[in-house]
């Protein structure tokens, strides 16, 4: 998985590098707010950000607040990484919009298992937003028949919209995703053995 880090201290930055490669994942590492916002404005962004709160120009908490305002679909799970520790801290951390809060100094083991439950919820959004697209690309292909048709009482085509009298069959085509397959109902059936014992008789 792609990670983004927002972290101005050298060393930090260069820990938590170090551990996400070793678990695995590809890291995009910047030193300031601004920069990790550029980096989630681009195309094929990161959908998960460990941001530290104290940055320079832009901080964690701001760029997360950021984040939330994007009206763009995409999802990003966000870890606030701190030294503060009391918990209005952790109430201002998660309320600027971050899934998540860890303390500084961080322990591998707890980070590793935040980052699996980053993954985990990532996935499951990933699916959700999978099933919402087919489910609108689906109702954008149905085309419902609704209202009441004008139909000529003897040659059956109905009008539409463009004032022009259509057959039942083209009519229903163009205004659902039906496909027709020809057949004889056994009353038409019987109608057509007469008429043809009739010629023959």
């Amino acid at each position: 998985m792609r990670i983004l880090i927002a972290e101005d201290d050298i060393v930090s930055r260069k820990v938590l590098t170090s551990f996400l490669e070793k678990w695995g994942h590809k890291v995009i590492a910047v030193e300031n707010g601004n920069d990790a916002i550029e980096i989630l404005k681009g195309d094929n962004a990161p959908s998960f950000a460990i941001l530290d709160w104290m940055m320079p120009e832009k901080d964690g908490t701001e760029v997360c607040q950021w984040l939330r305002k994007q009206d763009n679909g995409a999802f990003v799970y966000v870890i606030l990484l701190t030294a503060k520790t009391e918990k209005d801290d952790i109430v201002a951390g998660l309320s600027s919009g971050a899934d998540d809060y860890i303390t500084k100094p961080f322990n591998q083991a707890e980070l590793k298992q935040r980052v699996k439950a980053g993954e985990r919820i990532i996935t499951l959004e990933t699916a959700l937003q999978s099933k919402i697209s087919d489910l609108k690309d689906a109702l954008q292909n149905i085309k419902q028949l609704q209202g009441i048709l004008p139909i000529c009482a003897w040659c059956k085509k109905i009008r539409g919209d463009d004032e022009y009298w259509h057959s039942v069959e083209d009519y229903i085509s163009s205004h659902s995703n039906t496909d027709f397959t020809h057949g004889i109902c056994p009353e038409c059936l019987e109608k057509e053995k007469e008429a043809i014992d009739n010629i023959l008789r």
